[in-house]
């Protein structure tokens, strides 16, 4: 495998890509087979060759909180993030089950496959959603660099059979 030949021993995988061409609920039949090409299928070819060409390596995707609840669509109320696209909630709920399969299939194998699922980062959205947004998390703010960044990085010199 390239990677290996160029960058020694692989110590963990992180798959986290996305498409995002639909803007709205009515979007496209195109946008939407566009966005399972990149984040359906793109995640599950990720899968598939570090799976079968380092056995020794943790991965691990990035999902989302909004895989497991779904969108609130209040929260987008009276903002120009206006009408919600269903590609995004659809994608990260499946590659939450797709991680399991992989978990279920690698597990044997002692490596280990997980799932991050953070909610909303803080990238400049409109107050009106930052306002709600916040008022239904634990910590009563969005997520920065460095909530996620520890479950990711693993700074063992060991080789890691675990993301998180």
């Amino acid at each position: 495998m390239l990677i290996t030949a160029r960058f020694g021993t692989l110590h963990g995988v992180v798959n986290n890509a996305v498409l995002r061409p639909m803007k709205g609920a009515n979007g496209s039949a195109e946008q939407f087979a566009e966005s399972m090409r990149v984040n359906a299928t793109g995640v599950m070819l990720m899968q598939r060759v570090f799976g079968t060409g380092i056995a020794a390596a943790g991965r691990g995707n990035i999902g989302s909180i909004q895989g497991m609840i779904g969108p609130s669509h209040e929260l987008y109320t009276d903002t120009e993030m206006g009408d919600t696209p269903p590609d995004y909630f659809f994608h990260k709920g499946g590659m939450i089950i797709l991680t399991r399969f992989y978990s279920a299939l690698y597990g044997p194998k002692n490596i280990r496959v997980n799932c991050l699922s953070p909610g909303c980062f803080f990238n400049h959205q409109p107050e009106p959603f930052l306002q709600r947004y916040c008022q239904h998390t634990m910590l009563g703010r969005m997520a920065n660099a460095h909530d996620l960044g520890g479950a990711v990085i693993s700074s063992s010199a060991t080789p890691a059979t675990s993301l998180a």
